[in-house]
């Protein structure tokens, strides 16, 4: 474990990364793209020779690669795939920490020692992970080598080496190299392994596949560029710095850093230097902060457990709260009657939610149902209650999840005046009511972008954080008037109603491409029922998404008074009309 001159001991650390793991985990033809949130997250071989990339925007990817698939992101088989990459690598050692689907690392002092050294080590991973993915070891883990990519690029395509530094002692460098013959299959999966003082490094070491010599990271981190960093307006400071490289931002005194960056510039600072992001706090011995749930008599499904993970992860969100503590790893453990006990390591950067860390304990329980690793007999895995597993025979005895990671919680900004007490008294109100109606049964409205009403709000279960794909007040041209008790509708429909409108000859009314009205609106008519309108002002065009053919859609807003007083608000969309709202 080296050591550097203001005492700080960075641990070594082994990383297997399987590029491209969300294609892996989906099928299609090549060339196939995965996509979230409206971007290329990863993409195959084939798409990539078209020049799809990481991030772009679903039109140009298209319009790169015209025969280009697109599948949406499925973490469940992500990680369900990857459970037997996992398990292989745990033979080696129980400390594998998953990092995603895709990527885990195990520490390297004990496991290289035993198995003969780091360059023994990450040979044996290698052979076994190869073995656990069905295809022949790739050797392209390079012993004693600083490779340093000549463009690194986004983090699923496999990063390009280029000619390596030599080194102060060990073997003579060489570069890693692309394995000589790719897989037929666009979607093959095949993993790199790397190891490098710290997990960050090690990440790059494992795309580059090499191994860094001990003390070398820092030499092997320089000539990349300071966006590796993962902070892009640091990146963007740096570079108007002059400062473009990691190597350039290493070279300046902690205590300037700190100074003129405050804490985000030097846990960059740290990480650029081959240092852990934050300085290991000694403690005699962690509390022991696990929360558990035994189940007597043993359950039979894995459908409790899932009910439950969210009641221990909000009593682990108290135990570590009142030890003043954060965790940045979660082990979920799983015991069935018969003795059998597995677990496994989730990493969540940030806070931990409950939600979340419920989300993946279903992840991993399906996971380990499709291995069949409760099953003792022939069974169907999918099935927990079929003959031979532990739904039939045994069940599952015990739920445990235990922090990992430690660290002192920096706090939270409170409000005054006895805030924080009335929002723990709304909180447990809320507990009781979804324990009664189940977790979406309550809902909250949370604002967000659009031009309808029926847009701009929308209904989040309580508890779930919402991150608005659109902001609120952004330019919204087409938009309703702003919001006030007199334009506001009173009634928003979830799903717009189908209407008919006719002008005074009964033919029904049309809206052309430059927003023309074929006549005057003289009747609404709504289930059957006729209504002559009074008053009428629109229409108020909307083009969307005009540059995605899937998405794109053009609409027409009217408000319309019909006799009696009631306004409606109605839309016009493909030729046919709808009510979207009423107003009182």
């Amino acid at each position: 474990m080296p050591t550097t001159p203001d005492g700080d001991r960075t641990p070594r650390v082994l990383v297997v990364w399987c590029p491209d793991w969300p294609v892996v985990a989906v099928t299609g033809d090549d060339p196939v793209a995965v996509t979230e949130a409206g971007r290329i997250l990863a993409c195959s071989a084939g798409a990539r020779a078209a020049g799809v990339r990481q991030g772009q925007r679903l039109k140009l990817a298209q319009r790169l690669c015209p025969e280009l698939e697109l599948r949406d992101r499925d973490p469940e088989a992500e990680t369900r795939r990857f459970e037997p990459v996992v398990a292989a690598v745990e033979a080696f050692t129980p400390r594998v920490e998953v990092i995603r689907p895709g990527l885990c690392a195990i520490p390297v002092k004990g496991p290289g020692r035993y198995f003969g050294g780091e360059e023994a080590l990450a040979a044996l991973v290698g052979a076994a992970v190869a073995d656990a993915l069905g295809r022949p070891p790739v050797p392209d883990a390079v012993p004693g080598a600083v490779a340093v990519p000549a463009t690194p690029g986004p983090p699923d395509p496999p990063a390009t080496p280029g000619p390596p530094a030599a080194p102060a002692s060990g073997p003579t460098a060489a570069p890693a190299t692309e394995p000589a013959t790719e897989p037929a299959a666009p979607t093959a999966p095949r993993a790199r392994i790397g190891v490098a003082d710290g997990l960050f490094a090690a990440v790059l070491a494992a795309r580059a596949g090499v191994l860094v010599p001990a003390g070398r990271t820092a030499e092997f981190l320089a000539p990349y560029p300071v966006a590796t960093l993962g902070d892009e307006t640091l990146a963007e400071l740096l570079g108007r710095l002059g400062l473009p490289t990691v190597g350039a931002f290493a070279a300046l005194p902690p205590e300037a850093v700190a100074d003129r960056f405050g804490p985000t510039g030097t846990v960059a600072h740290r990480l650029a230097r081959g240092l852990q992001p934050r300085p290991l706090v000694p403690r005699g011995e962690e509390p022991d902060l696990a929360v558990e749930q035994r189940f007597d008599p043993p359950e039979p499904s894995t459908e409790p457990l899932v009910f439950v993970a969210r009641t221990l992860a909000e009593q682990l969100h108290r135990r570590l709260a009142g030890a003043g503590l954060t965790c940045r790893r979660v082990a979920v453990e799983v015991a069935c009657a018969d003795g059998r006990t597995v677990s496994r390591l989730w990493r969540h950067e940030g806070r931990l939610s409950a939600t979340a860390l419920a989300e993946r304990v279903r992840w991993q329980l399906q996971a380990w149902q499709g291995m069949g690793t409760f099953t003792s007999g022939p069974s169907s895995p999918s099935d927990p209650g079929s003959p031979g597993s532990p739904g039939a025979e045994e069940g599952f005895a015990l739920l445990r999840l235990a922090p990992d990671g430690l660290s002192p919680d920096q706090g939270r900004q409170l409000a005054l005046w006895g805030q924080a007490v009335a929002d723990d008294r709304v909180e447990r109100a809320v507990a009781r009511v979804q324990a009664v109606l189940g977790h979406a049964g309550l809902r909250r409205i949370e604002p967000a972008g659009g031009r309808g009403p029926g847009e701009q709000q929308v209904r989040v279960p309580w508890g779930e954080p919402y991150e608005a794909a659109a902001a609120a007040d952004a330019p919204w041209p087409g938009r309703l008037a702003e919001r006030s008790a007199d334009l506001w509708p009173a009634v928003v429909l979830r799903e717009p109603a189908p209407v008919r409108v006719l002008d005074e000859a009964g033919r029904p009314v049309t809206v052309d491409g430059r927003a023309g009205v074929s006549g005057r609106p003289a009747l609404v008519v709504a289930r059957g029922r006729e209504e002559r309108v009074a008053a009428w002002t629109g229409p108020w065009p909307a083009v969307e998404y005009w540059w995605d053919q899937s998405l794109a859609r053009r609409r027409a807003r009217f408000q319309v008074v019909v006799d009696g007083g009631r306004a409606l608000l109605l839309t016009v969309e493909g030729g046919a009309w709808y009510l979207e709202a009423g107003y009182d």
